[in-house]
C-alpha cells in the first residue's frame, strides 16, 4: 500500500518545521525508526524517524522548504497490503488518526489547522530566545589530515547541527570523511575543509571565527547585497523579542558589585578534590544568588497573564540560562532550580552546556521559564538593557568581572567588579522592588557567606 507520513507536532505547540536534509532518497528501503530526515523548527533540530518498514516513494519538500506541521513529508510503498482506495471523508479522518505517532514527536494533529499552545503549568507562557548569550561553542582540534576512504553507502557520523552547517557552507560531509578518516566530523572539520577548498570566506560574529559563504565579487562601482531568509531560531527569535519589547513596559537598573570574595570562593573549591567534578566557576554561584533572591522576592518570579486577568505567582524557579548556538540564541532551561545546592546547580548547568553544543536540545528543554540568565560578560561587555523573554518579569545580564581601583575598609584598592544589569516587567515589579532583588545578589556575591542567612 502507499503509506503517506505527515509532518507530526514535535512538541510546545510549534506550527512548522524547516527540512534541513533528507537522509532518504525515492527508491530506498527503509526500516522502521530509520532516520528519514533532519528537519528544524524554532527550538532545535530534531531527526524524523520511520514509521514504516518500506520503500520510499515520494519526497513531498526539498531541503530548505518550510513545512506545516500536519502537512505530508514523505510516503512510502509498504509491502504486503493492497494499495487504498479512496476513502470516505469519516473513513479517511480514521485513518488519519490510526496513522503512528512516535516518541517524541507529541500528539499528532486532529486536523490540518495548526496546533494550539499547551499552557504552562502555574499559568505561565512558554519563553522564547534571549537577546545575549552565555554559552561559547565548544573548540575541536583540527587532526592532521588522513586518507581514508569512507564505507560506501554509509552516512558519515556527525551531529545535526554540523550537518546543517556544513549544508549552509555546500560542503559534501562525505569528502569531509575521506580526508579526517573514520572519526566523528566536527564544526571545525568542515570548516577547515571549507577554507581549504576556497569555498567560503571568514567573519567574525559573536560567539567567534566561523566561516560564511563568500558574497559574490562586486563589479566595479557596485554596492553588493547579500539576502539570508528570514527562518528557523531567528524568525521565532525576532518575533517574540519584538512582542516582549512592545507589550511588556521594560525597565533596567544596574549595579556595580566587588565581587573579589566570590573569585577568591572559587578559587578555593577549583583547589578542592572532593569537588573536582563539579566545575563550579562565577556563573554557577550567579545563578545560585539568583534562585535565592527570587525567593525573597517572588514578584520577580511572577507572570502577567493578560487574558485571565491575574498575576501569576510561581512557586518554583524554572532558570533560563541565555546560550548562543550555531542555530540562533536559545533559552534552555534549569528546571527547579531552587531546589539545587551549588554543586547540584554546577552540574546542571554542566549538563545544559553540553546538550546546547551538541544541537541537543529539545524543544522540551527550551520551554517555559520564569527568570533568565544572560552572560555578556564573555564577550567583555560590562552593561547592556536585555530584553525580557516573553512570559517572564525578569532578566539579569552578568557584566564582565575586570580588576579596577574601588573603595574598600576605607582604602583604594585593586578590586574584581562586576556590573549587573536587570530589566524587569514594570506591571509586576515596582522600582523599589526591583532594587531590592538586585541588591540581594549582590550581597551574596560581594559576601558570600550570606547564602546561609536565606
Amino acid at each position: 500500500m502507499n503509506a503517506e507520513f505527515r509532518l507530526p507536532d514535535l512538541g510546545e505547540g510549534l506550527t512548522e518545521a524547516e527540512v534541513v536534509q533528507w537522509l532518504v532518497q525515492p527508491g530506498d528501503a527503509v526500516a522502521l525508526n530509520q532516520t528519514l530526515a533532519e528537519v528544524e523548527t524554532a527550538k532545535a533540530v530534531v531527526e524524523l524517524p520511520s514509521p514504516y518498514e518500506g520503500t520510499v516513494a515520494t519526497l513531498h519538500a526539498a531541503a530548505g522548504d518550510t513545512v506545516a506541521v500536519g502537512a505530508p513529508l514523505i510516503a512510502f510503498d509498504v509491502a504486503g497490503e493492497e494499495p487504498r482506495t479512496p476513502a470516505a471523508p469519516a473513513e479517511a479522518a480514521a485513518q488519519e488518526k490510526a496513522q503512528p505517532n512516535l516518541v517524541g514527536y507529541g500528539a499528532a494533529p486532529a486536523s490540518g489547522q495548526r496546533p494550539a499552545r499547551r499552557a504552562r503549568r502555574g499559568g505561565a507562557t512558554p519563553a522564547a530566545a534571549a537577546d545575549a548569550d552565555v554559552l561559547v561553542a565548544a573548540p575541536h582540534d583540527v587532526l592532521p589530515p588522513s586518507v581514508a576512504e569512507p564505507v560506501v553507502g554509509e552516512r558519515p557520523r556527525s551531529t545535526p547541527p554540523v550537518r546543517a552547517h556544513a549544508k549552509r557552507l555546500g560542503v559534501d560531509l562525505a569528502l569531509v570523511a575521506a580526508e579526517i578518516g573514520d572519526r566523528v566530523i566536527t564544526r571545525a572539520d568542515v570548516d577547515a575543509y571549507a577554507e581549504r577548498t576556497g569555498a567560503t570566506g571568514a567573519i567574525t560574529v559573536e560567539t567567534g571565527p566561523v566561516f560564511s559563504p563568500a558574497p559574490p565579487a562586486a563589479a566595479p562601482g557596485e554596492r553588493a547585497q547579500t539576502r539570508i531568509p528570514i527562518k528557523g531560531v531567528r524568525k521565532h527569535t525576532a518575533q517574540a523579542m519584538v512582542h516582549s519589547a512592545f507589550t511588556a513596559p521594560h525597565v533596567t537598573t544596574f549595579h556595580t558589585v566587588d565581587v573579589t570574595a566570590t573569585m577568591e570562593l572559587i578559587d578555593q573549591l577549583k583547589g578542592d578534590r572532593s569537588l573536582a567534578e563539579h566545575r563550579i566557576g562565577p556563573l554557577v554561584v550567579i545563578a545560585k544568588a539568583v534562585a535565592l533572591a527570587l525567593g525573597r522576592n517572588p514578584s520577580l518570579n511572577a507572570t502577567w497573564d493578560e487574558a485571565a486577568g491575574e498575576i501569576v505567582h510561581n512557586h518554583f524557579v524554572d532558570l533560563g540560562i541565555a546560550a548562543a548556538t550555531e542555530r540562533g540564541l536559545i533559552v534552555p532551561i534549569i528546571r527547579d532550580a531552587e531546589r539545587l545546592s551549588l554543586t547540584g546547580m554546577a552540574d546542571a548547568l554542566a549538563q545544559l552546556t553540553q546538550t546546547a553544543r551538541a544541537g541537543q536540545t529539545s524543544p522540551a528543554e527550551l520551554a517555559g521559564g520564569t527568570f533568565s540568565i544572560t552572560n555578556i560578560g564573555v564577550f567583555g561587555i560590562d552593561a547592556g538593557t536585555p530584553i525580557l523573554p516573553p512570559g517572564q518579569s525578569g532578566i539579569l545580564a552578568v557584566g564582565a568581572v575586570r580588576r579596577q581601583p574601588w573603595e574598600h575598609r576605607g582604602e583604594i584598592a585593586l578590586r574584581q567588579m562586576m556590573t549587573l544589569s536587570l530589566s524587569f516587567d514594570h506591571r509586576l515589579v515596582d522600582g523599589a522592588e526591583g532594587a531590592r532583588f538586585l541588591k540581594d545578589v549582590a550581597d551574596i556575591l560581594e559576601q558570600p557567606g550570606r547564602a546561609l542567612l536565606y
